[in-house]
C-alpha cells in the first residue's frame, strides 16, 4: 500500500535520513523503533509530505506521491496522528472530529464507528478539547485522523505520557484497525513507538533506525531473537 524507497533528508546540512526504505501493508502493523533523535519523526513527516525529501520515492496504492502536498495525501487515504497530539484545544470534541473530515465533501457525517472505538468521546462531544485529559486527547487525535476513513494510519508515539489503561485501549484499537478496519476493509498501520513492549506486542513487521539509517528490520516474531530491545534501549 505504501512504499518509500531510498529516502534521504537533510536539516541545515545535517544528513538526517540515510537511504531509508519502508513499506506498510493493509492488515499489518509496521513498527518504527529507535532512540531519540535518530530521525523517526522526520521520516513520518516526510511520508506525510510535511517536509520535502531531498531524494527518494514515495508511492501509495501504486501512485507516485513523492511531490504530493499533505492535503493531497490525506485525500488519497493517509491519516496522520502527530507526536504531541496537536488537537484544537479551543474547539469541542465534535468540532475536532469534523476537522478530520476536511478532505471530504461538505456535510459528510462523523463515522459512528469512531464512538465504538472510543466511547468516551461520545460522552464528551460538547467538551472543549483542551479540557480533556492527556489520554482522552490522544484518543481524540486518533479519532480525528480516522474520521476520513483512511487506508493507512501513521501514528507518532501515541503512548507518550499516557496512563496504562488508555495505552491498552489504544493498542486494542490499532490491532482492530489492522485486522478489521473501520468499514470492514483492513487498514495499514505505521506506528512510531518508544515503548518497546507495546511495540513488540503489536508489530507484524518492524524496522529500527540508528543515526538516520535502517540497522535492522523483519517480522515482529523476530524481534526477540534479533535483540531489538537492546538496540533501542538507552
Amino acid at each position: 500500500m505504501l512504499t518509500a524507497k531510498n529516502i534521504h533528508q537533510y536539516y541545515s546540512g545535517s544528513h538526517i535520513l540515510r537511504d531509508v526504505s519502508v513499506s506498510a501493508t493493509a492488515g499489518r502493523v509496521t513498527v518504527l523503533l529507535g532512540r531519540n533523535g535518530v530521525g523517526k519523526t522526520t521520516l513520518l513527516k516526510s511520508l506525510m509530505g510535511l517536509v520535502p525529501i531531498k531524494s527518494g520515492t514515495v508511492e501509495f496504492n501504486g501512485h507516485a506521491i513523492t511531490k504530493a502536498t499533505p492535503y493531497e495525501r490525506a485525500r488519497a487515504g493517509i491519516g496522520y496522528v502527530p507526536q504531541g497530539r496537536e488537537i484544537f484545544g479551543r474547539l469541542t470534541v465534535e468540532e475536532n472530529l469534523l476537522m478530520g473530515l476536511a478532505s471530504k465533501p461538505a456535510g459528510t457525517p462523523i463515522p459512528a464507528a469512531l464512538f465504538e472505538l472510543f466511547p468516551v468521546l461520545k460522552q464528551m462531544l460538547n467538551r472543549r478539547g483542551g479540557d480533556l485529559s492527556g489520554g482522552q486527547q490522544q484518543q481524540l487525535a486518533i479519532a480525528r485522523a480516522l474520521a476520513a476513513q483512511p487506508k493507512l494510519l501513521i501514528l507518532d508515539e501515541p503512548t507518550e505520557g499516557i496512563q496504562p489503561s488508555i495505552i491498552k485501549d489504544i493498542g486494542r484499537v490499532i490491532r482492530q484497525l489492522a485486522d478489521v478496519g473501520l468499514n470492514g476493509q483492513r487498514m495499514a498501520v505505521l506506528l512510531c513507538e518508544q515503548y518497546y513492549d507495546f511495540a513488540e506486542e503489536l508489530a507484524d513487521d518492524y524496522l529500527v533506525l540508528e543515526r538516520g539509517a535502517v540497522i535492522s528490520q523483519g517480522t515482529g516474531a523476530e524481534m526477540v531473537s534479533r535483540g531489538v530491545r537492546q538496540m533501542v534501549s538507552i
